[in-house]
């Protein structure tokens, strides 16, 4: 980590009891908050307390941070762009930034997906995405095709169509179901990656769609990896044949990348397990290196010419006041350059290795109902719900930042950690399995 910079700002315990007081921090109760850690500096994969110690970084600032923190170049890109400006609006403006921005990302997405949308956020975008999918076919004049179709298990964002299709069941969103559009569930793929494929694990789809394509818009789903559902892994041959009952049914495919894409499964987007090109693809978290917020929709051209052309208004009827934002889109043209100027591959298979050497031993705890990787991606499902306060007080005590929630504890590191700095995670998870069993 680089040395201390003189006049670090720093938090009293007045600043931490206002905090505790006045500040909703995510998925946590106003009322019964829990507690949160000051950090008043990061660098690297470390973040460092306003006590001056220092914590490994496992979360990659939930998927975003692939480069570290504090990244020379990516800070000199920032800099460098607020000389000319940091903000001005989209609407009827374009911008170097934006242009070069959506050059790189036609460049490095599947090869049909030639148009950019910038978003604020991954939520946004599936927002977005959504509105497309139901823009396109009533400008087929099939309004009645506005409905979407998902899989268990899933999870797609906050916002209100985002919520409709994350799991009803076990997602974190059940006391909005009466205000959210009923939306199609399909059973969740239950095979992994290493079995063997069986066609029974895509019957509810293929039933489903048989059944409802009439009135579906879109089938949306995360390729091979369901994140904040559950961190699952499923096959690749689910998502291969999703793509062809989603051609044979007339309905669009959605992929959310947001969590997925920009290398973290091991490829460049987890669709390329699958060798499959979805009509719109989300795309966010790690597009900015974990500095800015920021998200992009791309989406095949027979999309957004029928959107353009058709009878359903010719404009896509969104418009974020921040979109294409300037000073986001330098810092995320520096985070692709990074990204894909250095050999990423090799870095998230030395994870995956580091990992499976490892982690994967956490089988044997009694306390453990499963570990398995993915790229860079480490998870330990518990047999129970833990004491995510508990737990998270422990992993600081030994010097790391693991963000553990349900029956979860799991890691997405930055690509640039170390050996070292990655066996610290897993000592650390490794002492609370052990504890636990």
């Amino acid at each position: 980590m680089q040395e201390p910079v003189q006049h670090r700002p720093s938090l009293t315990d007045a600043d931490l009891q206002f905090d505790r007081d006045h500040i909703w921090h995510p998925y946590t109760s106003l009322a019964d908050p829990l507690p949160s850690y000051p950090i008043v500096a990061a660098a690297g994969c470390e973040l460092e307390l306003a006590d001056g110690r220092r914590l490994v970084d496992g979360m990659a600032s939930w998927w975003a941070a692939i480069h570290g923190y504090n990244h020379a170049y990516l800070n000199a890109a920032a800099t460098e762009q607020l000389q000319h400006m940091s903000h001005v609006m989209f609407g009827g403006i374009t911008h170097p930034p934006a242009v070069a921005l959506a050059r790189q990302l036609v460049a490095i997405t599947p090869a049909s997906l030639d148009a950019v949308f910038f978003a604020d956020s991954g939520s946004v975008a599936v927002e977005v995405a959504i509105k497309m999918a139901i823009q396109y076919w009533v400008s087929l004049d099939k309004p009645q095709k506005n409905r979407l179709v998902t899989i268990k298990r899933g999870y797609h964002g906050d916002t209100f169509a985002a919520m409709s299709v994350c799991d009803p069941v076990n997602g974190m969103h059940g006391l909005f179901q009466g205000a959210v559009r009923p939306q199609l569930f399909a059973d969740a793929p239950e095979l992994t990656p290493e079995q063997d494929w069986q066609q029974q694990d895509i019957a509810s789809l293929t039933q489903l769609l048989e059944q409802q394509h009439q009135q579906i818009a879109a089938l949306i789903l995360e390729p091979i990896v369901q994140g904040a559902g559950g961190m699952r892994f499923y096959h690749p041959e689910y998502l291969r044949q999703a793509r062809r009952l989603c051609d044979h049914y007339q309905v669009l495919l959605i992929a959310d990348e947001i969590a997925t894409g920009f290398g973290r499964t091991g490829r460049l987007f987890a669709c390329q397990h699958a060798d499959i090109e979805p009509d719109i693809m989300c795309l966010g978290k790690a597009l900015t290196g974990g500095y800015m917020t920021l998200a992009a929709v791309m989406t095949q051209r027979h999309v957004a010419n029928t959107i353009g052309q058709g009878n359903g208004g010719g404009a896509l009827m969104h418009g974020p006041t921040f979109m294409g934002n300037p000073l986001a889109c330098a810092v995320a043209n520096a985070s692709l350059a990074l990204l894909t100027h250095q050999p990423w591959q090799l870095r998230v298979h030395s994870i995956e290795q580091q990992l499976r050497a490892r982690l994967l031993g956490f089988n044997r705890y009694a306390s453990v109902a499963d570990a398995r990787v993915l790229g860079a991606i480490g998870v330990v499902e518990m047999q129970r719900p833990v004491n995510v306060a508990a737990l998270q007080k422990r992993f600081v005590e030994a010097g790391v930042w693991i963000r553990p929630f349900g029956k979860l504890i799991y890691i997405m590191p930055p690509y640039v950690i170390s050996r070292q700095q990655l066996e610290r995670l897993l000592d650390a998870i490794e002492m609370v399995v052990s504890d636990t069993d």
